[in-house]
């Protein structure tokens, strides 16, 4: 056998294990960490998420409902969890909106449904120009709409203290006031899972 081709073949295995030394040391490196000092880490990432309690401070009342979410859908949901961050506040606000959502649109951004709409009904929250909500373009824009609707909760006097339906109720004056109620835990479960993200 020819030395140079020797000497090729043992660099090219050289190489190789250079490399894979190269892409398998940080992992390695991560795997060897001591006990105590992986644990806050995983801590933190635990912390940062809402806790049930939290959520859903006065448990849930009668059957829940809970529908798949397309893209859109779930892009409508991080909307609303963003413009409560924005607004000041905190994530039992976050699931009183998504639940009322999920309740006047099913988390879709609705323009006028001709015979099929409430009066002049629109976007996430179902929210009326001719009751002082917005304009069409505002009150379809997911930030404007959800702003608007905390707003109004902002006003409700304990709101954080009431049942979700009665909190959603006092803001929207619904026709069907205990609707609100059936979307409580999959609101809680959407803000426990994106509030962070």
């Amino acid at each position: 056998m020819d030395l140079s081709m020797l000497r090729k073949g043992v660099l090219g295995v050289a190489g190789v294990a250079f490399a894979a030394g190269v892409v398998a040391g940080p992992v390695a490196a991560a795997t060897v960490e001591s006990p105590a000092q992986a644990a806050p880490v995983a801590v933190a990432v635990q912390g940062d998420k809402p806790d049930t309690g939290r959520l859903m401070p006065h448990g849930v009342r009668g059957e829940q409902s809970r529908i798949p979410l397309d893209a859109e859908q779930t892009g409508n949901v991080k909307a609303i969890i963003a413009a409560t961050k924005k607004a000041g506040m905190d994530e039992r606000a976050a699931v009183v909106a998504i639940a009322t959502s999920l309740q006047e649109s099913k988390l879709e951004n609705l323009g006028h449904l001709g015979d099929r709409n409430d009066h002049d009904s629109q976007g996430l929250f179902q929210q009326r120009p001719s009751s002082g909500w917005g304009t069409v373009e505002q009150i379809t824009d997911p930030e404007y709409s959800t702003t608007a609707f905390l707003k109004g909760l902002k006003q409700v006097d304990g709101w954080q203290d009431m049942p979700l339906t009665k909190a959603a109720q006092t803001v929207q004056v619904s026709a069907y006031p205990d609707h609100y109620a059936q979307w409580e835990t999959q609101a809680a479960d959407l803000v426990a899972e994106h509030w962070t993200s």
